[in-house]
């Protein structure tokens, strides 16, 4: 079996090079000189309510996480901050989204809560934040006028229209399998049946001797029986029509905070002239690339969507390159300082996180 450490070197490997490809072909027709010529000249003063509102951002991730974690346990804020801050420092500063199961993790240890019915709550947060892309999506195709002609070459890839409406479908399909699966599990009528088939599973190895399949059912199958219905608990969200409305209140808020950040940047960003609605469209284009493999903080795929985002709109590419490094810089590095702020507070360190 492949260690821990190896698969976190091989993510690592894999993503360095997929990045390293992205921003080659990003920036290989921007000459260098000019790029940081167009950095001296950006007016760094817009940098301050443009990561205010990103950080804002967070702080109704943090809300609606406890929101959603109601059934589980009521978490007040700090508790829920501390976990949900050092998951988003990991992710960037680690490879394979560790901090994904890190929060959890995290969670569980501080607060003595059943680690997989935390887990499903994270779940049910993920879910929602596709969601509400694809629905995103769909309005930006809608109301924005989009050259199909515009064609950028990175990694290999000819990123279009065409493209992007193809990893939509996607990205639909995939959300559209969990949200049943969510479902299913949520509800004790399904969920009894689920367990049911568990169960019985061992009974299909007919090749094995009875004493070994029976091993098997109370070792294993019986665990993972166990590990659904502990699941089904951070799912009970769902069951509230009154807190899964606020929820999907609170994502549209934080979506377009993200939006907005982008937004009060440009003004500060030379030759850059988009509208809200198309600073939040190059957001989208970013967040749905960056669910590609890629190196910690996802360095050059970042900078890749956001050009290509930005050009959509007949921004120049040296432009669009110089206002997306400096988004991606100062969008996060405040993740990456608070979240180690927020583990020494709490006396984690990143090796332990980590674990």
């Amino acid at each position: 079996m492949i260690s821990f450490k190896r698969k976190a070197l091989l993510s690592l490997v894999v993503g360095f090079l997929f990045s390293a490809l992205a921003l080659y072909f990003t920036l290989k027709n921007i000459p260098l000189a000019d790029l940081f010529t167009y950095l001296q000249r950006i007016n760094y003063f817009w940098i301050i309510p443009s990561m205010f509102a990103a950080l804002l951002s967070y702080a109704v991730r943090i809300w609606r996480w406890q929101i959603i974690m109601f059934p589980v346990k009521r978490a007040g804020f700090m508790s829920a901050f501390h976990p949900l801050a050092i998951g988003f420092m990991l992710n960037c500063i680690l490879p394979g989204r560790i901090g994904e199961i890190a929060r959890p993790a995290i969670y569980y240890k501080r607060e003595n809560v059943d680690f997989f019915k935390v887990v499903g709550t994270v779940a049910i947060e993920r879910v929602i934040d596709a969601l509400c892309l694809l629905v995103f999506f769909i309005f930006i195709l809608a109301t924005i006028t989009i050259d199909n002609s515009l064609d950028v070459t990175f990694a290999g890839y000819h990123l279009s229209p065409e493209l992007l409406r193809k990893l939509f479908m996607i990205t639909l399909g995939v959300s559209i399998a969990l949200t049943v699966i969510i479902i299913l599990i949520s509800f004790s009528r399904t969920r009894r049946l689920i367990n049911k088939i568990i169960l019985k599973l061992p009974d299909t190895l007919f090749f094995m001797n009875s004493h070994v399949r029976e091993t098997m059912r109370v070792r294993v199958f019986s665990s993972v029986a166990h590990y659904v219905e502990h699941l089904s608990v951070g799912f009970n969200v769902l069951k509230s029509p009154g807190y899964l409305v606020l929820c999907l209140a609170q994502s549209i808020v934080l979506w377009w905070l993200l939006g907005l950040s982008v937004w009060l940047l440009a003004i500060g960003c030379p030759g850059i002239h988009i509208t809200i609605l198309q600073a939040f469209a190059v957001e989208i284009i970013i967040c749905f690339a960056i669910m590609l493999p890629s190196v910690p903080g996802y360095w050059g795929l970042w900078e890749a969507a956001g050009v290509f985002g930005l050009m959509l709109f007949g921004i120049p590419a040296n432009a669009a390159a110089g206002m997306i490094l400096t988004y991606h810089f100062f969008h996060l590095f405040p993740i990456i300082a608070i979240g180690l702020v927020s583990a020494m507070i709490i006396g984690i360190d990143i090796n332990q996180a980590t674990h």
